[in-house]
């Protein structure tokens, strides 16, 4: 996909517009199983929750990925995609033993990740196999807002729970074919995951029937020039070394699986604005476009940085701008960022825009989600239909007064 290539897309469909390059999904996915091909049997589970088209997860599941979710819908997102039951692994948090029967009466592959519902269930379900998720309390990523191994974390079953998830276990009868643990996005560094996995591989040792060991994902990937990402090469290499040594000292040949969202989806994709106002003020030029923290929410919410580029002006003299939305509140885009010369009417493409991005917008300030875009084999096609005011009155039932 090139800068005209981009410009043809908002040209046919209009900004502000989500455009997702097929062939870097593909090359991502084939990158991070070729890291892993020392192992025999190797999982990748596509995170839906990083975006949830399903054109998306029809893409990623010909490429051989399953599906790893986290609610109830997103386990019909991906059968709706035509994935199969047993291919897709079922992780919430928090939410109520009915909906995790639900999932399970579908064929999914459980995974819980407290003791009350691990109890519930295996009493009441001692024939399902069921995952069990262990906080191995460590941080394998720098920022506490998306790393969820640390010890205050909701999400997980304390290793030093061990005693207690045996107890359960011994007095249901019930099943365990897999251990899990997700230490959170944005692993920096690749020891300090490894010493996580030490912790996973002795978890491990629990139980007799274990199928596959999920290590979850998180790796980083780079924002901006010179950014620094979790080097899969080398963690390929390491880790498969001591997981085929793992093997043999439980006596059979599991399935190592990973869970991967951004790292998959997030360079993959860019999002489109017009510049609707270019406002200088005493200290400030504001590039101020046709969106806001409604589509695109995570510099807010993370302070992530998005690369902003002026695809309709590439070449202009680099100047100093505040990109900011149209949302009645407070939605800075990026503080004082140097971007070629913008005029209004500029088309500006951030980048990294693939995962949490579509899936965390709104309709805030009435606005309507914008559209999405496959750009497969060398076409744009449409994968969403912008929203239209009757998608914002569609459930609401306006009452006689």
């Amino acid at each position: 996909m090139n800068q005209q290539d981009l410009l043809a897309v908002v040209r046919e469909y209009g900004s502000p517009v989500y455009v997702y390059d097929a062939s870097k999904i593909e090359a991502q996915y084939k990158r991070l199983h070729d890291a892993f091909k020392k192992v025999k049997q190797l999982k990748i589970n596509y995170a839906v929750k990083a975006l949830s088209n399903i054109s998306i997860l029809k893409l990623l599941s010909s490429l051989g990925s399953g599906m790893d979710t986290v609610s109830i819908q997103e386990v019909r997102l991906a059968m709706e995609a035509g994935v199969a039951p047993n291919q897709i692994i079922y992780t919430p948090n928090g939410v109520s033993m009915e909906e995790i029967e639900r999932a399970a009466s579908l064929g999914v592959q459980i995974n819980i990740d407290n003791l009350s519902i691990l109890e519930q269930f295996g009493a009441k379900h001692p024939e399902i196999p069921v995952c069990i998720r262990i906080n191995p309390h460590v941080m394998a990523g720098g920022n506490t807002n998306i790393s969820v191994g640390h010890i205050d974390s909701k999400f997980g079953i304390s290793i030093h729970q061990m005693p207690h998830i045996k107890r359960i276990v011994e007095n249901t009868n019930m099943t365990i074919n897999g251990i899990h643990m997700h230490t959170g996005s944005d692993i920096l560094d690749i020891e300090v995951f490894l010493y996580a996995s030490e912790i996973l591989f002795q978890a491990a040792t629990h139980f007799d029937n274990l199928e596959f060991i999920d290590f979850g994902s998180g790796f980083k990937v780079p924002y901006k020039a010179g950014d620094i990402e979790t080097n899969i090469e080398e963690l390929g290499e390491k880790l498969s070394k001591r997981f085929n040594a793992f093997c043999k000292e439980y006596g059979k040949d599991l399935t190592l699986a990973f869970e991967p969202g951004k790292f998959l989806v997030s360079e993959a994709g860019k999002f489109l604005v017009k510049v609707n106002v270019v406002k200088q003020t005493t200290s400030t030029v504001f590039a101020q476009v046709d969106s806001g923290f409604n589509h695109l929410i995570r510099p807010m919410l993370y302070g992530s940085q998005h690369e902003i580029e002026n695809v309709s002006n590439p070449k202009g003299r680099q100047r100093f701008y505040s990109v900011v939305g149209y949302i009645c509140e407070t939605d800075t885009f990026a503080n004082n960022r140097r971007i070629a010369e913008i005029r209004e009417g500029d088309i500006l493409a951030f980048s990294n825009a693939g995962a949490y991005c579509f899936t965390m917008s709104s309709n805030y300030n009435s606005r309507y989600r914008p559209a999405e875009i496959l750009w497969y084999k060398e076409k744009a096609h449409l994968i969403r239909k912008r929203e239209t005011f009757d998608d914002i009155i569609r459930n609401q039932i306006a009452i006689t007064l």
